[in-house]
């Protein structure tokens, strides 16, 4: 299960696991957000590729439009997902929620 929320101060909180069956609603919410975007991610149990793909569409499309999307509070096992696929190259990742 996948909650998606806007939080304080134009945070997006995300907790759950952004799986195949939850990338749909993950992506219709992002779909939503511009300009710079901050993803707390502390409460994030699970990355699929699919969440993994949701995540790069929507950094592709904040880069187009001058924005970025910036993960924060990535949990190790997530980080380590991050780091062997390479997308800690593609994101800017804070180690904890601005």
């Amino acid at each position: 299960m996948l909650a998606i929320e806007q939080g304080q101060g134009g945070i997006v909180v995300v907790t759950g696991r952004l799986d195949a069956a939850e990338a749909p609603k993950a992506q219709a919410f992002l779909d939503g957000v511009r300009g710079e975007v901050t993803l707390d991610c502390s409460g994030l149990d699970y990355i699929s590729s699919a969440g993994l793909g949701v995540l790069l569409k929507t950094q592709k499309r904040l880069l187009a439009g001058h924005g970025k999307l910036r993960l924060t509070g990535l949990k190790s096992h997530l980080r380590d997902i991050f780091t062997y696929s390479g997308f800690d190259q593609l994101f800017e990742i804070d180690p904890a929620p601005r």
